[in-house]
């Protein structure tokens, strides 16, 4: 199987274009996080997927998720320019996305990966910051 035949026969969203992303579940979770809309791009979650981000431990479940990105995501941008689709087991898709965040105290270089299931769900997602380790140590965000 294909990306192309493992995609869901929706039309990719219009208003974010990726090259070499056709997968709706990826376009759509990077125009709802742009829009603030976090439960929204919860949803794009299997029930038990696992989002990753920086400076975290995995965060479980589409309510987790949700509350995360309420609590941690406002006001970011993101920005993905590429993609790379790799057929893995059992219908599962790895997709990894390069771009920039911005956010309200700094703009960085970033890789997504995924993991989809047969459905197009999310089940895994890891957030990777790509920068020296000194850079991380200062772009780590202040607690609030």
């Amino acid at each position: 199987m294909t990306a192309t035949e493992f995609a869901p026969q929706t039309p990719p969203s219009p208003e974010l274009q990726i090259e070499g992303i056709i997968e709706p579940s990826i376009l759509d979770y990077f125009v709802t996080l742009n829009a603030g809309e976090f439960a929204a791009t919860a949803a794009l979650f299997a029930r038990d997927g696992v989002m990753h981000p920086p400076f975290e431990s995995g965060i479980v479940g589409t309510e987790a998720i949700a509350a995360y990105l309420q609590q941690e995501a406002q006001n970011i941008k993101a920005d993905p320019r590429q993609a790379i689709v790799e057929n893995l087991a059992n219908d599962h898709l790895l997709v990894q996305v390069t771009g920039k965040v911005q956010t309200s105290w700094c703009s960085v270089n970033v890789l997504w990966l995924f993991n989809l299931n047969q459905t197009g769900q999310i089940i895994y997602t890891k957030i990777k910051l790509l920068a020296s380790p000194q850079k991380l140590l200062a772009l780590h965000p202040p607690r609030k």
